[in-house]
């Protein structure tokens, strides 16, 4: 009996309560924190993660805000990856789509337990971390391989890959959910360069179609086109196909020209360029101002951009346009007053203009016309209740992958945000990739030595102490 008093006192005592006390209130507090991380967990990323790498490498554009809250369509977006294979970039950003609309679903599938489910939407090889987007009856394959990009600088003989996952998920949700996608019509037969694939693909990208077309076999520029692109035609048009392509254009249609410089004479083409305000300079534009140029290339010309909806991505994140071998343009005098001309691409003061065939020297002489002079034109042109638009630029150098690469690839920005503004489509301006890289924090020897003694013996050494000394006093009492 005196036994069972004992026990009886102990469980009744005030360190038992005490301890009692202490173990349910510690229930809770672990209780009270699994329910908090499970509820973090269900809410959006955005909202429990905060982007802190050095480009803002998940952080979504205002284009991209704009497209997806505007969303009336359900867009399922499938990741095809192994279950703990899953790109924890692209989970990252895929998480941030879905917290913008309750439009957008993430669903994940892995090829080894639903081996066949891409083959419905794609007959292309599915790589791991691929996406295939859904709305109704439209979808869009997106390869690994076009989200994360490795190219190879020959400038310092390095190594790095650019994430193209907004540009790729953002044209994928624009793809399946627009009712019309714009049109681009090419002219050929006047000895048209080739556009090279870097600036197709980017078209492509944009989802702008594109097709090919001539005088030839058309009376006139086709009904369907969003766009006319003459790309630096060798020859003249002829003065018939400059009426049709003005006829096409009073009708509200849309013309970006890309000329080059020839030395030859094409009188029909200036008047297509002289009825909308503007006239050419003849020969190739040289820069005395070294901050307009690069450097030691006077011809490679570096011009100021100047504000507009094409050119302010670039403003914004202080990009360059590189324009080699570019002919000069000025404005008439007196333009027709339904015409506006914003000059984008200018030159500097100190610049001027040389014959480029005969040219003996690369220095200002008697005789050479002066800048300043513009290289990259806006022009809009009002006809009742029409507007026309046209982009102008006079190199297509501008395109060549060689020279884009100098500038980190803003010339195709510039000339992608030409056509989407031509095309109305100013939501996708310039989505700009970003570059994945890993910053390292570098420690010498003896520091990195101070800071193990202190995470590895000073701090729990510290909580070992503390835990006695309470353990001592709650004994004593």
């Amino acid at each position: 009996m005196a036994g069972l008093n004992n026990i009886r006192s102990r469980f009744t005592s005030r360190s038992f309560r005490l301890g009692m006390y202490s173990t349910i209130s510690s229930i809770i507090v672990i209780a009270i924190a699994v329910a908090a991380i499970l509820l973090a967990d269900e809410l959006p990323s955005t909202y429990t993660k905060f982007d802190i790498t050095k480009d803002r490498l998940y952080t979504l554009s205002e284009q991209t805000e704009n497209l997806v809250r505007d969303l009336d369509k359900d867009v399922d977006i499938y990741l095809i990856a192994q279950s703990g294979g899953e790109n924890q970039a692209l989970l990252e950003m895929l998480g941030r789509y879905e917290a913008l609309s309750d439009k957008i679903h993430v669903i994940k599938k892995d090829p080894v337990l639903y081996p066949n489910f891409a083959s419905q939407y794609t007959d292309s090889d599915v790589y791991e971390n691929s996406l295939i987007v859904v709305s109704g009856e439209r979808s869009k394959y997106v390869s690994y391989y076009e989200i994360f990009v490795t190219n190879y600088d020959y400038y310092t003989y390095t190594q790095y890959t650019n994430f193209y996952g907004e540009n790729c998920i953002t044209s994928a949700i624009d793809y399946v959910t627009s009712d019309k996608l714009p049109k681009a019509y090419i002219l050929k037969g006047h000895g048209e360069i080739d556009m090279p694939s870097e600036a197709r693909s980017a078209i492509s990208n944009e989802n702008i179609l594109t097709e090919e077309f001539s005088f030839l076999t058309n009376d006139a520029v086709p009904e369907d086109a969003d766009c006319l692109i003459i790309l630096s035609p060798s020859s003249d048009i002829t003065e018939t196909e400059k009426d049709k392509i003005i006829t096409y254009l009073k009708g509200g249609g849309n013309l970006c020209l890309i000329t080059n410089y020839t030395g030859m004479d094409m009188p029909n083409l200036d008047a297509l360029i002289n009825y909308y305000g503007v006239e050419k300079v003849d020969g190739i534009v040289l820069e005395n101002d070294q901050n307009y140029c690069l450097s030691k290339y006077k011809h490679y010309l570096l011009p100021k951009i100047n504000s507009h909806a094409i050119t302010s991505p670039l403003l914004e994140g202080g990009y360059y346009a590189l324009m080699p071998v570019a002919e000069g343009l000025r404005e008439l005098k007196n333009p027709r007053d339904t015409v506006s001309i914003t000059k984008l691409l200018t030159t500097s003061g100190s610049s001027y203009s040389k014959d480029g065939l005969n040219m003996t020297t690369s220095e200002k002489e008697e005789g050479d016309e002066e800048g300043p002079f513009f290289v990259g034109a806006a022009i809009t042109d009002t006809t009742g209740d029409r507007e026309t638009k046209i982009v102008l630029y006079t190199t297509s150098g501008m395109l060549d992958p060689s020279v884009d690469v100098i500038v980190a690839g803003s010339n195709t920005d510039l000339f992608i945000n030409s056509l989407n503004w031509m095309c109305e489509k100013e939501e996708n301006i310039s989505i700009r990739p970003k570059t994945v890289s890993y910053e390292y924090l570098t420690i010498n020897a003896a520091a990195a030595s101070g800071w193990s003694i202190i995470l590895v013996g000073v701090i729990p050494a510290g909580f070992l102490t503390a835990g006695i000394v309470v353990w001592f006093k709650r004994r004593r009492k």
